[in-house]
């Protein structure tokens, strides 16, 4: 539930967020580095960015020859995405969609979100996109870490539940139905003078056939 102090995280905080005048008028950002690191030897096919924010990442897999959905809950976020996507936004197919509560009625080969923030327990939502995951597909988590272990201060804006360890996250996906694949903590600069992240990286893989029970 929110509180004064743990924003609800719903479609009208997200279209605040993203009609920020300064956030709005930011330049385009790379994508954070773990798509390129976890998904470079995957075979290209299908894959959704679920809450897919300004599209650095979802515009990076389009680039590689995935065929993309960028989805997210803010006409105000997709509408930046769609212009930093440029000559790539053809590739990719917009969704503005309330993942907490959407039945897409199809997977993806790659299910990947990064830093989400939904209106539901963060752990929840992992399990929800996970049912997205195609047999044999991958689903890739990116969420902050625990800055609180490392001895740093949270940001304001990054309320305990949407911290989480690798343990946390990996602990859901159990054999035979998935593998972790990877599952670490890192610490990272963004730029030379942006701030010093605290991220946590899963990847898992959905077995291709069916499970015996």
């Amino acid at each position: 539930m929110a509180t004064p102090d743990t924003p609800s995280f719903d479609q009208g905080f997200w279209q605040e967020h993203w009609n920020d005048s300064e956030r709005a008028a930011a330049k385009p950002v790379a994508a954070n580095p773990y798509v390129e690191r976890e998904t470079s030897g995957l075979p290209r096919g299908t894959a959704i960015d679920a809450g897919c924010g300004a599209g650095a990442e979802a515009i990076l897999l389009a680039q590689q020859g995935w065929r993309v959905t960028a989805a997210d809950i803010s006409s105000a976020a997709l509408a930046k995405a769609k212009a930093n996507a440029a000559d790539e936004a053809e590739g990719i197919e917009w969704l503005e969609a309330d993942l907490s509560t959407l039945s897409p009625g199809r997977q993806w080969d790659l299910v990947m979100t990064h830093y989400a923030h939904p209106s539901i327990p963060q752990l929840d939502f992992y399990k929800r996109i996970a049912g997205w995951v195609a047999p044999g597909g991958t689903l890739l988590i990116v969420a902050h870490g625990h800055a609180h272990s490392h001895g740093h201060h949270a940001p304001e804006d990054q309320p305990e539940d949407v911290q989480r360890t690798s343990d946390d996250i990996a602990s859901l996906f159990s054999e035979p139905e998935w593998q972790v694949v990877s599952a670490y903590e890192e610490w990272r600069s963004v730029g030379d003078d942006g701030p010093h992240l605290s991220d946590t990286v899963v990847r898992v893989t959905r077995a291709a056939g069916p499970i015996d029970r």
